[in-house]
């Protein structure tokens, strides 16, 4: 699999750009400038939007995938609207408002298994059986090229930051931001973010090996227990660091986007405010953008919110 900055660039862009908002509030609890990039504002509420929309722009046939949730919506609204059948397998105790949303887009949901790995087991046995194309969340350029276009919008608007912060699952989006970064931006860092309850995107970047892990976080965006081959090469050609926070940092993200930006945020979406929180001197008086990636916070989250 190749990936190149050509290939963000000639993505499909069939949405507006999200806004990229700054508060100062927020700025004075962290002690730096923060500019917060909104894709929660996206329809279905997450950046995983983009790279579907550029998929299902050239595939067809159907598709069959799997996912904890915003994957999973992401593809069914970009089936939707490009006319394409698609099947997403979820792990049978996924939140159901995310098998509701994906299946008020038209999708085909099958719950089955414990985990996201016993999902993808039977996604690939599916998509043997149907003759539809297997899409992998992390392992898919067309995926990436399309997430790609997040970071070329924060960096046209910003092209002077010094950093900036991607939460991780799969991580298609630090690899991407990372080859973008490295063409508009090579002095800005691009610092990768994940649960240190599912580390395994950052334990196979720190061994330059894939991984697996104990998938525990509650925080479904970052759910992934293993490394995949093409956002790991991507990210250990170009990311300039990746850290680990606590599932309780990350709740405490929430709270202060809640209170200091209006901004309601799944889990996933406050990670990369959560490292700024866990590393306060790092990031003391510099100008960084985090990506508020998801807004579809679950019941649970809500509850612990309030």
């Amino acid at each position: 699999m190749e990936f190149s900055y050509a290939a963000v660039r000639a993505a499909v862009r069939p949405l507006p750009p999200t806004p990229m908002w700054s508060y100062p509030v927020l700025d004075a609890a962290v002690g730096a400038t923060v500019h917060v990039k909104h894709e929660n504002t996206q329809p279905i509420g997450a950046f995983k939007v983009r790279g579907a929309l550029n998929l299902l722009a050239t595939s067809r046939g159907g598709t069959v995938t799997y996912s904890t949730g915003n994957h999973a919506q992401a593809m069914a609204y970009a089936s939707h609207r490009f006319g394409q059948p698609c099947t997403v397998v979820m792990p049978a105790a996924a939140n159901p408002s995310k098998v509701a949303a994906v299946q008020a887009w038209g999708a085909t949901v099958v719950l089955t298994g414990d985990t996201l790995a016993d999902a993808e087991a039977h996604a690939v046995t599916l998509a043997a059986e149907t003759g539809q194309r297997l899409v992998s969340p992390g392992d898919t350029p067309e995926l990436l090229a399309g997430v790609g276009t997040l970071y070329e919008e924060i960096l046209t608007e910003r092209p002077t930051l010094s950093a900036i912060i991607v939460p991780v699952g799969s991580g298609t989006g630090a690899a991407a931001a990372a080859v973008v970064a490295a063409e508009m931006a090579p002095g800005c860092e691009v610092i990768a973010v994940q649960s240190a309850a599912s580390p395994a995107a950052h334990d196979s970047w720190r061994a330059g090996d894939l991984c697996t892990r104990p998938n525990q976080t509650r925080v479904e965006g970052l759910a992934t227990g293993r490394g995949y081959e093409l956002p790991q090469a991507l990210m250990r050609k170009h990311l300039t660091d990746f850290v680990l926070v606590s599932d309780e940092r990350i709740a405490e993200a929430q709270r202060l986007l809640a209170a200091k930006a209006h901004t309601l945020a799944e889990g996933a979406g406050a990670a990369a405010l959560a490292a700024l929180l866990e590393f306060p001197d790092r990031f003391a008086g510099r100008e960084v953008a985090v990506v508020c990636s998801g807004g579809n916070a679950s019941p649970r989250e809500l509850a612990d919110l309030a």
